[in-house]
């Protein structure tokens, strides 16, 4: 007895089965790949906790498709691993990403052409399976033994190291995970850096460039560098160095999963490490090496010049252009530059000689013994192969296209002068003077030179015009020599003034072009001379949101100024201290706080060298349109090089916020800056000064209060400003008052550094509660007498 299968029965079952299959193969399982679901379009695999997503992209400015992995919630779109980085796909449609049957993953063009293979050899059919992990790691496994690891993305990495991956060398293989560099930012090809371990078994790493060529602690060309001891951070990274039998490698780890963080091999030419804000929605640069542009090996190739603090970074030396102007312009400049004029010296013909001032000599360069300047010169002027020369005392020639030109900055006592062969004809200044007869009478020559004065007359108001304004340009970041009259014009004579410091007055000005400067007078003599030196060769040469931008400067006779941009809202100490109509809310101070603790981290860190700012106080914090913090008053600070962990100096700064160190006499660090910032938060908290006493007790001293009421578990809100009626964050004004009281330990080693603070400021790092500092356990145990020293 059959049974009897009704057809609309039968046709609703294939209708289901139909759309059950289509939808398993859209979906193609939430983060494996099985033999017979490949990938396509749009479609993509997720791994489980939806960190990372694998498919086709298309990088900006790109016309061609790749496979590859980025972070799925990260809104900047951020690939860290690319398949077919060689060879690009016009159509992700017609191409797909599959298991073959001979258990490999493959990637297909529109033509069914392979253009990317995992390579693994098996003789069994359809015998694995693709995963993608919550580490970023695209694994093949067998379907047999999943615990056995086939092939995986982080043994062919790309250019970005992902925690859990490994930068290293196996020994018995001689096969390495290296990092390569995107040819450019919209170009995933190999480019010209990469990053590998030292084939000979030491902890150490290359910075490859072109394959020989690479970079180590500022020499060039270098050796060999290793990870310094800032990438052992227990509050952030875990490094570690592995060395067995087997392998060699260097692995990370971060401290807390919620923490997007990588390394990158960057076109540039800079492994960077990054790290995701939340709150800003941007990638922070938190460690680098080289540690600036200009570090980098040939960055911008032969015969260009690199100036960090200029935009662009690289330009051709004057009488050059760009051997490939297309990739020039897209931002490669490891090609270099040519000469618009070929030199004469084989023809027969005359060359000569173009100074470039105060620059960082190029590498590789000859000595000769000669007598003097003219000597060396024509030393290699007699030699058609020489491309330089430069004389201070000895001659140094160079007799190769050469690399690695630095400008240097204002008052960087480092710089040389080049002295660039060039052909003779590129030194002529043509001057045309066109003779005219003059006929015609008296008046009709008059009213000529009439109409011709009025006509020079204009060009030269326009040209010093146009000179005056190019200050302003939002495209140069070059330091503007100012000369005096044109300061008395934008401050009207000096008339409005912003404040008064010890070195001098503060003036409010109008450029032409109407951007608002302030323009600080400073006294020329003595310290104010030193000042003046001091925050030019510092501020001028760097720039960050958090501090205050360094115009130019005014050097005449004996006229000191330095030009700013103008700070609407004034110092932090005008809000937290005087009458000011505008009452900072809570946010807005725990936004200022952590700004400053950006910039102060960026001085102590992310510069060629530590600058110590050596005077942090609320009057020195300027405020812009939008209540942003910007750091300012560089004239006390100091450069600690990157060899160097401290620097002896005399005592510099404010009372009320100096580390014990400075009393002490001993040399100081970065942290007699943490200790300032910290006592400055205890403010910002307050709304008044630390040693302003109510009712004559030094049990008053508000960082006292502080610590007693963290360690005795009190109400903390009662400790906040009046002005805010308790109106606050109960969890960040903890966080707050356990950074501000961990910054004044008296031990600068107890201190925190200000990547720490920034990190605790942003909720990236849980803070404990701190000791209290022996200063303060003096004004507990003796309230009536004090501490002769609180804030130094």
């Amino acid at each position: 007895m059959g049974i009897r299968v009704q057809p609309g029965f039968f046709f609703l079952h294939v209708l289901v089965l139909f759309f059950l299959s289509f939808y398993m193969h859209l979906s193609i399982g939430v983060d494996t790949i099985f033999p017979g679901q490949p990938i396509s379009g749009n479609q993509t695999i997720t791994s489980q906790d939806e960190r990372f997503e694998l498919g086709f992209f298309k990088p900006n400015n790109s016309q061609n498709y790749y496979i590859g992995i980025w972070y799925k919630k990260v809104p900047v779109h951020t690939v860290v691993w690319v398949a077919n980085r060689y060879k690009p796909l016009a159509d992700p449609f017609s191409s797909k990403l599959e298991l073959s049957v001979n258990g490999n993953l493959v990637v297909q063009n529109q033509s069914k052409i392979q253009v990317w293979s995992t390579s693994i050899i098996s003789s069994t059919l359809n015998s694995t399976f693709a995963v993608l992990e919550d580490s970023g790691n695209l694994v093949l496994r067998s379907r047999s033994n999943s615990s056995v690891v086939l092939w995986q993305s982080f043994d062919h990495p790309t250019d970005t190291w992902l925690p859990g991956g490994k930068l290293g060398l196996n020994k018995l293989t001689r096969k390495q995970q290296i990092y390569s560099s995107w040819s450019s930012y919209d170009d995933p090809a190999p480019g010209p850096f990469l990053l590998k371990l030292d084939p000979n078994g030491t902890r150490q790493y290359f910075i490859m460039w072109n394959g020989d060529k690479h970079w180590t602690c500022g020499i060039w060309p270098g050796r060999v560098s290793v990870f310094g001891p800032d990438m052992l951070d227990d509050n952030y990274n875990n490094m570690t160095y592995v060395s067995n039998e087997e392998e060699n490698y260097f692995t990370y780890s971060v401290t807390k999963t919620s923490i997007l963080s990588r390394f990158v091999m960057d076109s540039s030419g800079q492994l960077r490490q990054l790290t995701w804000l939340e709150d800003s929605q941007q990638w922070d640069l938190i460690w680098s090496r080289p540690q600036q542009q200009c570090e980098i090996y040939a960055l911008c190739g032969e015969y260009g010049g690199c100036n960090q603090f200029s935009v662009p970074t690289c330009k051709c030396l004057q009488g050059f252009e760009p051997r490939f102007p297309t990739e020039w312009i897209s931002g490669n400049h490891s090609h270099g530059c040519v000469r618009t004029t070929p030199l004469q010296c084989r023809k027969g013909g005359k060359d000569g000689f173009r100074m470039i001032p105060n620059i960082r000599l190029p590498a590789n360069a000859v000595s000769l013994t000669v007598r003097s300047s003219k000597e060396c010169e024509a030393a290699c002027l007699e030699n058609c192969t020489c491309t330089a020369y430069t004389f201070d005392g000895e001659c140094s020639i160079w007799l190769e296209n050469l690399l690695n030109i630095q400008y240097l900055s204002f008052g960087d006592n480092l710089g040389k002068d080049l002295h660039l062969r060039v052909a003779a004809v590129e030194l002529v200044v043509y001057r045309s003077r066109t003779k005219r007869r003059i006929n015609g009478d008296i008046v009709g020559a008059a009213a000529g030179v009439a109409t011709l004065t009025v006509i020079l007359g204009f060009i030269i108001w326009k040209c010093r015009r146009r000179q005056f304004s190019s200050a302003v340009k939002p495209t140069e970041d070059l330091l503007v020599l100012y000369k005096y009259s044109d300061l008395r014009k934008a401050t009207k004579n000096f008339s409005e003034k912003l404040g008064e410091g010890g070195f001098g007055s503060v003036f409010k000005g109008t450029l032409p072009n109407s951007a608002e400067i302030a323009a600080k007078k400073l006294k020329c003599h003595g310290q104010g001379e030193k000042q003046f030196r001091t925050e030019v060769s510092t501020i001028g040469t760097i720039h960050h949101i958090n501090l205050i931008r360094l115009r130019g400067f005014c050097l005449e006779g004996t006229k000191r100024f330095l030009v700013y941009e103008y700070m609407p809202n004034g110092s932090l100490e005008s809000h937290l201290f005087q009458k000011n109509p505008r009452i900072l809310d809570w946010k807005t101070r725990c936004q200022i706080a952590l700004g400053i603790a950006r910039g102060l981290e960026y001085l102590h860190e992310k510069c060629r060298d530590c600058i110590i700012h050596c005077d942090i106080k609320p009057e020195n914090i300027l405020l812009d349109a939008g209540y942003n913090p910007q750091i300012s008053d560089f004239g006390l600070a100091k450069l600690l090089g990157r060899d160097f962990s401290r620097v002896l100096t005399t005592v510099k700064g404010t009372r009320g916020y100096l580390a014990p160190e400075w009393i002490s006499g001993i040399a100081i660090t970065a942290k007699a800056d943490v200790f300032s910032y910290g006592m400055m938060l205890f403010e910002i908290i307050s709304g008044r000064r630390n040693w302003e006493i109510k009712d004559d007790r030094m049990n008053d001293y508000f960082p006292a209060q502080v610590m007693k009421k963290l360690s005795t578990g009190e109400e903390l809100l009662t400790l906040l400003d009046e002005k805010l009626e308790q109106n606050a964050d109960i969890e960040e004004l903890t966080r707050v008052c356990k950074v501000a009281c961990w910054c004044i330990q008296d031990d600068e080693g107890d201190r925190p550094s200000m990547k720490s603070v920034v990190q605790i400021l942003e909720g990236a790092l849980d803070v404990i509660m701190p000791p209290i500092p022996s200063f303060i356990e003096n004004i507990a145990e003796n309230p009536e007498e004090g501490s002769p020293t609180p804030g130094f």
